[in-house]
C-alpha cells in the first residue's frame, strides 16, 4: 500500500469516528434519554475543555519522547474504550464526564494526525502544500460516511452510534503502529528548562506576527463552535411550525447539514492554489468573509422558499472551514521549526479548539439566554444568525487592519525538508 492510500485510510478513520456521533448525540440525549438542555451544553464543552490543554501536551511528548505515530494510536485505542463505555451511562452528570475523557484521548489526535501526515510526507521529499490537501479531503468523507451510515440506518437516536466509533477508533488505533515512524525531533534541541518541559512552542508568541495569528485563530474556533452547536437545532427547531414539519430538511436536518462537509471536500483541493496566489492573510479573510454569508444566510433562510439559502450557507461552510482549519495548519508548519513541529499544531488546536470553542460555546450561551430567548423553548433565530454574522464581520476587519503580512508564494511552493 503506497504512503498516500495509508494517510488516506488515517484520515478517513479519523473523522469517521467524530461523524459517527458529533452531530447525532443531541438526538439520543433527547429523545432517547430525555435529559436536559442544559446538561447537553456541558457536554459539548468538553471538546474546549479538553482542547484547552491535551493538544499541548500531546504535542509536547511527540517532540520530544514518544514517536508521534504510537502516541496516536494509544489514544485512540483508550478512547474505543471509552466509547464503548457511554451506552452504559445512565445519567447526564455521568455523561459528562465519560464525554470528557473521551474527548480527553480524542482531540490531541487532531493535530497528532496533522503531524503524523506532514511528517510522513515530508520523509518522502513531498511538498505538503500540495499533497496533503489531497489527503485530508478523504477524512471529510469519512464523516460525511459515517453520518449517513448512522443516519440512514435509524441509529441517530441509538446508543449503537457509539459502538460503531468505537469499532472505528480501536481498529485506527491497531493501524497506528503499521504507520512510519514519526520520532521525535526536539530530543536533540539545547536543554534548557524551556525545553526540558517541552514548552518551546510558546516562544512562538515572542513573534508578533504569530502572536496575532494565534489570537484570531482562538476568534474563528468561536465561530466554529457556533455552527457545531446550534445548526442542527436550529433546523429541528422548524418542526414547531406546522407549514414546515414535514419538509425534509426538517425531517433529515443531519443530512441537510452534511452539505457542509461535502463542500469541504471541494474547498480542501482548491487551498494549494489559493495559498499559492493570495498568502495566508488573504484566505484567511475570504475564511472570515465566509463566514459572515454563513450566519447571515442562515438567518434568512428557511426549509421552504428560503432552503435553498440553508444549502447557499451550508456549501460556502466548507471555505469557512477549510480556508481556517487546513490553511492554518500550513502557515503553522511553515513558520516553525522541526523540533517543535508537534507543539506547535498543539497550540493551534489550543487556541481554536481549545479556548476559541469554550469561549464561543459559553459567551454564546450567555447571550442566547439573556438576549435571544423568546419563552416556550422558542429561539429568535434570525437575531442570532445575525448577532453571530456581526461578530464574523467585526473579527476579519480586525484582521485585515492588525494582521500584518507580506505573502511570499515560495512559502507554499517548495517542498519543507526535515
Amino acid at each position: 500500500m503506497g504512503i498516500k492510500l495509508r494517510l488516506i485510510l488515517l484520515n478517513f478513520l479519523q473523522f469517521f469516528i467524530w461523524g459517527c456521533w458529533l452531530l447525532t448525540i443531541g438526538a439520543y440525549w433527547f429523545q432517547t434519554k430525555h435529559w436536559s438542555g442544559t446538561g447537553f451544553g456541558a457536554i459539548f464543552s468538553t471538546m474546549g475543555i479538553a482542547s484547552l490543554f491535551m493538544p499541548a501536551i500531546a504535542g509536547i511528548i511527540a517532540d520530544r519522547w514518544l514517536n508521534a505515530e504510537k502516541l496516536y494510536g494509544i489514544f485512540h485505542i483508550c478512547a474505543a474504550v471509552v466509547l464503548f463505555m457511554i451506552p452504559l451511562v445512565n445519567d447526564p452528570s455521568t455523561m459528562f464526564w465519560i464525554m470528557l475523557v473521551n474527548m480527553i484521548f480524542y482531540m490531541p489526535t487532531i493535530s497528532l494526525s496533522i503531524t503524523v501526515g506532514y511528517s510522513t510526507l515530508k520523509s518522502q521529499g513531498l511538498n505538503i502544500v500540495k499533497e496533503y490537501p489531497p489527503i485530508r479531503v478523504w477524512g471529510t468523507v469519512g464523516f460525511i460516511v459515517a453520518l449517513w451510515i448512522i443516519s440512514l440506518t435509524g441509529f441517530e437516536t441509538s446508543a449503537v452510534q457509539f459502538y460503531v466509533a468505537s469499532i472505528a477508533s480501536l481498529l485506527l488505533g491497531i493501524y497506528s503502529f503499521t504507520l512510519p515512524k514519526c520520532p521525535p525531533l526536539g530530543r536533540t534541541q539545547q536543554n534548557s528548562l524551556i525545553s526540558a518541559l517541552g514548552l518551546d512552542a510558546f516562544k512562538l508568541f515572542k513573534n508578533s506576527k504569530m502572536a496575532m495569528f494565534f489570537v484570531f485563530a482562538m476568534l474563528l474556533g468561536a465561530a466554529l463552535q457556533l455552527t457545531n452547536a446550534y445548526g442542527d437545532t436550529f433546523l429541528h427547531d422548524f418542526a414547531k411550525i406546522h407549514a414546515f414539519k414535514d419538509l425534509l430538511a426538517v425531517k433529515y436536518p443531519a443530512i441537510i447539514m452534511s452539505i457542509s462537509q461535502i463542500s469541504e471536500t471541494l474547498f480542501i483541493l482548491t487551498i494549494p492554489f489559493f495559498l499559492r496566489m493570495f498568502g495566508i492573510k488573504k484566505v484567511m479573510l475570504f475564511s472570515m468573509i465566509a463566514w459572515v454569508l454563513r450566519f447571515g444566510l442562515f438567518a434568512y433562510g428557511d426549509p421552504a422558499g428560503g432552503l435553498w439559502m440553508i444549502i447557499a450557507s451550508c456549501i460556502i461552510y466548507g471555505m469557512a472551514f477549510d480556508f481556517f482549519n487546513i490553511s492554518g495548519s500550513l502557515y503553522v508548519e511553515s513558520q516553525s521549526d522541526p523540533g517543535i513541529r508537534a507543539s506547535a499544531q498543539g497550540l493551534f488546536m489550543v487556541m481554536s479548539n481549545g479556548f476559541g470553542a469554550f469561549l464561543g460555546s459559553r459567551i454564546s450561551g450567555i447571550v442566547i439566554d439573556n438576549f435571544f430567548t423568546l419563552g416556550n423553548g422558542q429561539f429568535d433565530w434570525k437575531g442570532i444568525w445575525l448577532t453571530f454574522a456581526a461578530y464574523s464581520l467585526v473579527v476579519a476587519v480586525l484582521f485585515a487592519i492588525l494582521f500584518r503580512h507580506k505573502h511570499d508564494p515560495e512559502t507554499f511552493s517548495a517542498p519543507v525538508q526535515l
